[in-house]
């Protein structure tokens, strides 16, 4: 089995290939060949021993698609974006990669079938950013979009082209709606949504963090070992459960920022919440006013997707997996 990830350098895809490394196989198929791709160079994991290449391209350019897909990969995870920050504050950069891009890959696979059969899986990760608006505190399976971000927008749209191409039979397409991932490791990104993870990663790191919303503010999320099973689970289930509903909200857990403070006292101890300011930043406010708040994903649990039990659980896997299980020293 050959495996393209676009958007392998990022904290996903990286967590990604080496989640298929360890397993080695995708269903009962073993991966023998594996493409990382970004418009900055990813890294092969360690203990691949199939063909492995890693590609530096941009989604956007003139045959990008098509430099990517010359080998027909069997399974293609689709992670590339630019996150829900910069895809407001920058309008034609949000468009250009999060639809264009998206939209050149599509195009591509169905030019490609010209020299012979070919329908691969297509992963797709979309975002529970496409809804929006004054939404119910818990959101069922059926709910309509309402983005209210470029972001949101762009996802949705991507979710409507994924089903259609997959309706006519172009490639075997899923979109997941992720939650927000949390705790993401690594440097804070210009997400909107990337202060619920600093204050939880930055505390656990000894060092202060910055809270721009008020402690009652509720949102869904997963952490990112959960995410990554998310990702692979797209790609081993049978697609034909799902008919034409190829876009499917992912399990996950609705907590208050106040029950990610406490869950992190619970985990590491009450010293740590005192490196939390509260600084309220009224432009981060309104975009995380429109976001939604609980789900009821029915349907994602019906075909074997699994989230985290609880946010301590979310907290516990950072400190295992980012931190060597170990918690800062403050005296």
């Amino acid at each position: 089995m050959h495996v393209l990830i676009i958007g392998a350098a990022g904290m996903l895809g990286r967590k990604l290939s080496e989640g298929l490394v360890s397993d080695g196989k995708i269903g009962d198929r073993a991966i023998k060949r594996l493409t990382l791709a970004d418009a900055i160079a990813p890294k092969v994991p360690h203990g691949f021993t199939g063909d492995a290449a890693c590609v530096t391209v941009d989604l956007t350019a003139p045959d990008a698609a098509a430099s990517l897909l010359h080998a027909k990969p069997d399974v293609i995870f689709h992670l590339a974006a630019i996150v829900s920050g910069e895809a407001e504050v920058d309008f034609e950069k949000g468009y250009a990669v999060n639809l264009d891009g998206t939209r050149a890959l599509f195009e591509e696979i169905r030019l490609a079938q010209k020299d012979g059969p070919w329908k691969p899986r297509l992963v797709f990760a979309s975002s529970i950013a496409v809804f929006g608006g004054d939404m119910p505190d818990v959101i069922g399976d059926d709910y309509f979009h309402t983005p209210e971000t470029s972001y949101g927008t762009q996802k949705a749209i991507c979710e409507l082209l994924l089903a259609d191409y997959s309706r006519r039979g172009i490639f075997d397409g899923i979109a997941i709606r992720l939650p927000t991932v949390c705790v993401r490791p690594g440097a804070p990104n210009k997400a909107a949504s990337g202060f619920f993870s600093g204050i939880i990663r930055e505390p656990l790191a000894g060092l202060p963090a910055i809270l721009p919303v008020s402690d009652d503010v509720r949102h869904w999320m997963a952490s990112p070992r959960a995410t990554v099973a998310f990702l692979i689970h797209a790609a081993e289930i049978d697609l034909s459960l799902m008919k034409n509903r190829r876009c499917i909200t992912m399990p996950g857990t609705s907590v208050t920022v106040k029950e990610q403070i406490d869950a992190l006292v619970r985990v590491a101890g009450t010293k740590l919440a005192d490196l939390i300011e509260r600084k309220r930043d009224p432009a981060i406010e309104l975009i995380v006013s429109g976001w939604a708040r609980g789900f009821n994903p029915q349907r994602a649990e019906s075909l074997g997707f699994k989230a985290d039990k609880e946010f301590d659980d979310i907290v516990r896997i950072h400190i295992q997996d980012e931190l060597g299980g170990k918690l800062p020293n403050l005296g």
